[in-house]
Order: C-alpha cells, then structure tokens, then sequence
C-alpha cells in the first residue's frame, strides 16, 4: 500500500500549498515518481486531471470564502491565482453556475469539491485476467511525437494524435510492420525525465517489429522486463479507461507488485473499435 500513501503525501502537500504557483514536478516528487507516472495514475484513479482538481479545490475555497468574509471579489481573484477579476469570474461562473457577486449574496447554489481523499477497493468484485510474463527487450517501430507535461498538453495532444494517424492511414501502414510477439497496435509513453531533464513524454504509435529500422519509420528498444499483461474486454474507449481504473485501485494494493515505471503498453486490435466482444491488452512493466 506504499504507492496509495504516497499518491496520498502529494494530495496533501497540493491541498497545504494550494495558494501557491505549484508545479507538476514539485507534486511528484512528494509521491517519489515521475511528473508523467504521477499525472497518470492521479487521473486513473480520479476521473480529473492535477490542473483540474486544483482548479475545482481553488474555486471551492473561494466560493467558502465569498459567503463567510466579506472580502473584495478583486482580492480574491488575485490570492486565488487569476490575473484579473472578469477571469476570475468566467472561471467561477463555469463551475458554479453563478457569478462571485451572486455568490456573495446567496443567490443560487455553489458546486464544491471537497477535499480529496485516496480510498482504494479491494473488494475485487469483478474478476481480472492477467498473466506475468517476462521478456528480454524488443524493439517496435512506428512514429512518434513529444508533448509537453506542463498544462497537461499531453491530454489534450495524444487523443488528436490518434485520430490523426487513423484518418490518414498511418495506422495501416504500421500494422503491416508487425512482425513480433505482440499482435496489434501499440500505444506506448516514454517518459523523457528518464534521460533528459525535459518535463515532456514521447507517445508512439507502434508495432513490435524486428529487424533493421523501416523506410519513414522510427524504432523504439523496450527495456527488459517482467511484465503484467491485463485482458481488456469491450468497446473503446470506456473498457480500456475501466481496465487502467481497475488495475490501479484492485489488483496493485493487492499484489506484490510495483509499475516499474518504464514505457507502459496499450495493445490494439485491429477490429472494430465499438464491438462489445473487442480484445485488447495492456502491458505493464513490474518490479
């Protein structure tokens, strides 16, 4: 339960320090993880991303505060980490439904996140299909492009990317690359902290591939490891959003496991991405 505690040391040092310009990186460090590995399983486990719960938590002590002092809406805006009173008004309006000047006159209701406390089910209610597997490293071939961590651009970034490369065939092509041990189209993250000091990822579209690199085509080597291979049943994107949440919340606290923090896989198939009987894989390297 070490990884939960420390997902939990973050969400407290941001709730102590919420006033303040943190960053990203600094909320990582108390979870003693990478930016990317902490904003991923953050959203996993949440449903909202770091920027947006700060977002929410920041708008909800103002609305608290609106209603007991009676502090000026302009230093408000300014301690609560906008430039100008209209911003902080259309971001205030855009959660609660109503402007700080309603607000402070107790005209109609505020929306208020509490708080976040990590609770992990360990029920385990619904059964999981995994198997441990290792392998010596393997190399995939496909394209790739960076995203920056900062204002979680890679959220926004890695969606568009796909939509662009199925649009235009890209993905066919890598397809017909695919010549190794795994079947199917992979989405890989490669966090670059690992070896640079850029507060950025590399995502690939890929496919396991083996032999020397393909014309207009860039190969990745994926270190050796042991490996969690998680069954993922059902349409996209819901079952694989499902599969991430249930990993992450049943079967780590339950296992002896740790995410050994090298580039996760998202295996696709090829057949309709709405079917209900669609098979996926993700690959999760251990420690």
């Amino acid at each position: 339960m070490g990884w939960v505690e420390s997902l939990q040391k973050a969400i407290d040092y941001m709730e102590e320090f919420i006033l303040e310009d943190i960053t990203i990186e600094g909320i990582a460090k108390q979870a003693n993880t990478s930016e990317f590995h902490f904003q991923r399983t953050f959203t996993i486990l949440t449903d909202v991303s770091v920027g947006e719960y700060l977002r929410r938590r920041r708008l909800s002590l103002a609305a608290q505060e609106l209603s007991d002092t009676d502090h000026k809406i302009i230093d408000l805006a300014f301690k609560y980490g906008y430039d100008t009173p209209e911003a902080f008004s259309k971001a205030f309006r855009r959660q609660h439904g109503i402007t700080p000047s309603e607000a402070r006159k107790n005209i109609g209701k505020l929306n208020c996140y509490n708080r976040l406390v990590i609770q992990v089910n360990l029920k385990g209610a619904e059964p999981m299909r995994y198997k441990i597997v290792e392998r010596d490293s393997f190399k995939v071939a496909g394209i790739k492009k960076e995203f920056s961590l900062k204002n979680e651009e890679n959220l926004k970034g890695i969606p568009k990317m796909w939509d662009e490369v199925n649009g235009d065939g890209t993905v066919d092509k890598i397809a017909r690359l695919n010549n190794g041990e795994i079947k199917g189209i992979l989405g890989v993250c490669v966090d670059k902290r690992l070896t640079h000091s850029e507060q950025s990822i590399d995502y690939w579209v890929a496919a396991e591939y083996k032999g020397e690199a393909p014309d207009s085509f860039l190969t990745l080597e994926i270190p050796a490891s042991k490996w969690g291979v998680f069954e993922v049943h059902g349409p996209m994107p819901d079952a694989m959003q499902k599969a991430w949440k249930q990993i992450f919340s049943e079967w780590f606290p339950s296992n002896q496991y740790e995410p050994a923090g090298t580039p996760e896989l998202e295996v696709y198939s090829d057949e309709d991405p709405s079917s209900a009987d669609l098979y996926s894989e993700i690959w999760i390297p251990l420690k």
